[in-house]
């Protein structure tokens, strides 16, 4: 069963940091193009980061640029999103996807973690 599970979501002060995992089943996370999309109430869905199945090339909204960071570890099929400085604008539920064009296209979505930051 293909799945995406997010986790390391929660409450945190403003300026302090967390890490969200996203954890694949089913399928093979390193063939994938991966993202982190967010969405905060009354708002439409946002990109947040982003990097293809190559790993060589990452791009982040200018909201994160140089606080949020995208990695992978392959070996547990597992996606990262290292969020530093928070700011009570990056409040949202937090969204893992994975996007692979061949023939069809294969695109997956978790079911998101919640992410607040509040004094």
């Amino acid at each position: 069963q293909v799945q995406l599970v997010e986790s390391g979501g929660g409450l945190v002060q403003p300026g302090g940091s967390l890490r969200l995992s996203c954890a694949a089943s089913g399928f093979t996370l390193s063939t994938y193009d991966m993202s982190w999309y967010r969405q905060a109430p009354g708002k439409e869905r946002e990109l947040v980061a982003h990097f293809t199945s190559l790993g060589s090339n990452k791009n982040y909204a200018d909201s994160v640029k140089g606080r949020f960071t995208i990695s992978r570890d392959n070996a547990k099929n597992t996606v990262y999103l290292q969020m530093d400085s928070l700011k009570p604008e990056d409040t949202a539920v937090y969204y893992c996807n994975a996007k692979r064009t061949t023939w069809r296209t294969y695109d997956y979505w978790g079911q998101g973690t919640q992410v607040t930051v509040s004094s």
